[in-house]
């Protein structure tokens, strides 16, 4: 079920509804129709795949609650490995067997051996990345005492499957979503009316802008030999606000809707394209996947003690990993390797925290080191991009060597007038909302009621009317 969908559209008042003036007045009434709601709204695309969002819930449930009771190490140990291989187990069958399959026989290939292996045609369950992601995160912070597992079934349950995030993200941590479901939730005329200005926004984002850039950037990427290098050039500068459009504004929409039912998620997204060098780009982009891998993955392995060349390793394993966790390609994994030798630079100078506050923070306009900066950053993350899109890393390359001639300095050939307005009405309106948890939070609060209204509803009739062809998320495919 889309966001962006009727049926979604019929969905949740349907679901708000029965939850704030039906169930509203015992908790795990509330609880469990978040949990019949999620797996409704999850069972749209496939009702099979249901099954595995429920033995995982199961089996982190029940490791939690032996976790709670075990005192030995070893055997805690044990059940948190049990943990691991049973939900990366999942994950890595469903994602990179064939990934595995096809490249061992290459390897095999190479040395003129050659071997027919069986593969499977294996359908990847939306979203499983999310959520098995954040059922780990609960039996890790369990394991390490610094979280109670809890003995509400229906609760976990709830956290495991929300609907709102659970195909997308944000990827919540235990620590913060879980004890939400074991409160009652009172309505808050001002946390929904905040929640449907961030759903807005977050349709912007996703139909007047995603959509809009997928319909020029797929038409470059697809065709890219028979184009100039302005015009590649421009695919992927487009390629670039339709993935920023697409994620962040699932990552609203997911926030936002959370609020209509009185839950607080983190925020996901925070103007990353206005960064002034790429730590502060990954401080800002996806933040629940970096963090997430920052405190399972990065600090475990020695984060940023010992030595310099510990600290390359781990920077170079982190990005890596987050570049495979997006799919079974190379294209993902030299993607992030890419992002690692940006990231390397600063690390070695130790200047990967400089940036740390908001771009132009007291000012209105960033000065002219700030702006170039921003700029290097965001062409190096254009560039890194240009693997994530491709299908392949010798598209990738070509792709690439095609932009370095001198019909870089000529006029695009495909030049979507309306488009460029959107983009440029959207980049500054970011902009002015920089220092919000998004962008249009709080930026016309000064404004009299009837002219808020206005806008708003101005902004619903471009979604409206100017949207582009309704696409899928692109992170339903992780």
């Amino acid at each position: 079920m889309l966001f962006n969908s009727l049926d979604f559209a019929v969905f949740l008042p349907i679901v708000f509804v029965l939850y704030w003036f039906v169930v509203n007045k015992q908790i795990k009434y509330q609880n469990l129709l978040i949990v019949m709601a999620s797996y409704v709204f999850y069972g749209w695309w496939d009702w099979r795949f249901l099954s595995l969002i429920l033995f995982s819930t199961l089996v982190d449930y029940t490791i939690g609650l032996a976790l709670s009771k075990q005192r030995d190490l070893g055997k805690r140990k044990l059940l948190l490995w049990v943990s691991v291989i049973v939900n990366l187990g999942f994950l890595g069958f469903f994602k990179y067997y064939n990934f595995f399959i096809d490249n061992f026989v290459q390897a095999f290939s190479f040395f003129g051996r050659d071997i027919q292996p069986n593969t499977l045609n294996i359908i990847l369950p939306v979203g499983i990345s999310f959520y098995t992601f954040q059922t780990l995160s609960y039996t890790i912070d369990v394991y390490k005492r610094q979280l109670e597992p809890t003995k509400d079934f229906i609760s976990f349950a709830a956290f495991v499957s929300f609907f709102p995030q659970l195909v997308a993200g944000p990827i919540e941590r235990a620590s913060n979503l879980l004890p939400q479901f074991y409160v009652r939730r009172q309505f808050n005329y001002n946390k929904a009316v905040d929640g449907l200005r961030q759903i807005l926004w977050g349709l912007f984002k996703k139909v007047i802008i995603a959509d809009n850039c997928a319909n020029v950037a797929n038409t470059i990427f697809n065709g890219y030999e028979t184009y100039s290098a302005s015009t590649l050039a421009l695919g992927a500068v487009f390629f670039a606000f339709q993935i920023y459009g697409d994620f962040s504004g699932y990552s609203d929409i997911a926030i936002g809707t959370s609020r209509l039912f009185g839950f607080d998620l983190k925020q996901n997204f925070a103007t990353p394209y206005f960064s002034r060098d790429m730590a502060e780009f990954w401080r800002r982009w996806h933040i629940s996947l970096s963090t997430w891998f920052r405190d399972y993955v990065y600090i475990p392995l020695g984060g940023s003690r010992g030595s310099k060349w510990n600290q390359v390793r781990n920077v170079f394993i982190i990005f890596i990993v987050s570049g495979f966790w997006h799919g079974a390609n190379w294209t993902f994994i030299i993607w992030g390797a890419l992002n690692a030798l940006y990231f390397l630079p600063l690390l070695l100078r130790n200047k990967n925290r400089m940036h740390t506050n908001v771009v132009a923070q007291y000012t209105i306009f960033p000065n002219l080191t700030e702006l170039l900066q921003m700029l290097i950053t965001f062409g190096l993350t254009v560039l890194a991009w240009v693997f994530f899109r491709a299908e392949n890393v010798s598209m990738a390359i070509d792709f690439i060597s095609k932009i370095a001639n001198s019909s870089l300095f000529t006029l695009p050939q495909i030049r979507p007038t309306d488009v460029f307005v959107f983009l440029l009405i959207f980049v500054l309106i970011e902009w002015a909302g920089r220092r919000n948890l998004y962008a249009i939070e709080r930026l016309w609060y000064g404004y009299p009621k009837f002219i808020r209204l206005f806008i708003y509803y101005t902004i619903a009739m471009i979604i409206f009317f100017y949207g582009g062809k309704t696409q899928e998320f692109i992170y339903f495919q992780f």
